[in-house]
């Protein structure tokens, strides 16, 4: 199967915001979004996340942070990498209150606090790496990690690092297969309580 991978535009923004609704679900019953956007009402979260890729605020989920996979004259995956210097929390905020589907932002994101990681800003982060069901195992994510870092690599960067949810396994295998490895756990009791997971996992690859 050939797999294209170019960079997101605009005209993306329905499909990346299928992915960032199902990175953040992750096989829970809600996600960060549904608990941002107050409603479970994929629908409604699917116009917001479209808001948000297109924000004007440079925040993580902006179009433009985006690789996406094409195959089979469709898109079938992403994968974005931010800079968090760049893409602050404070640009989250402004992006989510851009779009004005959420009230009491920083208040909503009070559970985040409790798993903050202290990131060196000038590591490059990893984010929403998804793939179309049917799409497993032919390679997309692999695909996309290797232009992924071979960008990161021509901007100077030499560590990327990713978070993910205790507990969630598929995710973590994935990113193991392609050679990160486990730096930081935390718990977090307010997370646990919102979405049943225990809290998040920090890993990291060199290249």
């Amino acid at each position: 199967m050939s797999i294209k991978i170019r960079k997101a535009t605009v005209e993306d923004a329905s499909f990346l915001a299928k992915m960032i609704l199902q990175s953040s679900r992750a096989g829970k019953k809600i996600g960060m979004f549904d608990v941002l956007f107050d409603t479970n009402d994929s629908e409604v979260i699917l116009k917001c996340l479209e808001k948000l890729t297109q924000s004007t605020s440079k925040n993580q989920c902006r179009f433009d942070n985006f690789l996406v996979a094409e195959a089979d004259n469709q898109c079938v995956g992403t994968l974005c990498s931010y800079e968090p210097r760049i893409a602050t929390k404070q640009a989250f905020i402004d992006a989510l209150n851009e779009t004005e589907c959420c009230d009491t932002v920083e208040e909503k994101l009070e559970f985040l606090d409790e798993c903050d990681f202290k990131l060196n800003t000038r590591t490059l982060m990893f984010d929403y790496m998804e793939e179309l069901e049917g799409y497993e195992d032919v390679g997309v994510l692999k695909a996309l990690m290797q232009k992924s870092l071979l960008n990161a690599r021509l901007k100077g960067y030499r560590i990327a690092q990713t978070i993910i949810e205790i507990g969630s396994l598929e995710a973590k295998l994935d990113y193991k297969k392609l050679g990160f490895k486990e730096v930081q756990e935390k718990n977090c009791e307010l997370y646990k309580e919102k979405f049943g997971r225990s809290g998040l996992v920090l890993l990291s690859i060199e290249f």
